[in-house]
């Protein structure tokens, strides 16, 4: 069997749709078409050809297919986003060191925070916990006290906590 090694460079290459065109440049070629019917239908006098309207569809063809031109790999409109970002950055950063991002900024008021607990009934928890017996109460503390078992808690994905004790021998 033939192997090849599969340089890098090919996973940087563009997707062409049809001919040389990306779907880029086939969205920037094909949309003067639409906002033109837009242009045709909405402007007055409705679905009539006047000279603005064809004046309008003309110079937006001509823009998007301006746009749709490729540069050093790029299409214009590609380097159009670079340059406004670029110049859109702020010119000048300052370096304040006493800025108040991730602090714990302690507020002062006047009135104490009163957090209250939840009121369960007297007698919920104990309810929640298995009634031992004495013997069994006895042998496991006996089992606790051992240094040879091994305690282990375990929870599952619902939370439910699993103790299992496990002597080493």
């Amino acid at each position: 069997m033939k192997t090849a090694i599969v340089p890098a460079q090919v996973t940087t290459v563009e997707d062409k749709v049809a001919g040389n065109l990306n779907l880029t440049q086939l969205v920037l070629i094909a949309s003067p078409v639409f906002l033109g019917g837009v242009l045709y239908a909405l402007l007055p006098p409705s679905f009539e050809i006047a000279t603005y309207k064809i004046v309008a569809m003309t110079t937006l063809f001509c823009v998007f297919a301006l746009l749709a031109i490729r540069i050093k790999e790029r299409l214009l409109l590609m380097w159009l986003v670079i340059f406004f970002r670029y110049n859109s950055r702020p010119r000048y950063y300052i370096l304040d060191k006493n800025d108040l991002y991730l602090r714990d900024i302690a507020t002062k008021s006047d009135e104490p925070i009163v957090i209250e607990a939840a009121s369960l009934p007297e007698g919920a928890i104990q309810s929640l916990l298995p009634q031992l017996d004495t013997a069994e109460r006895a042998r496991f503390e006996a089992m606790l006290s051992n240094p040879n078992a091994k305690l282990s808690l375990m929870t599952n994905k619902k939370g439910m906590l699993y103790v299992s004790i496990t002597e080493i021998k």
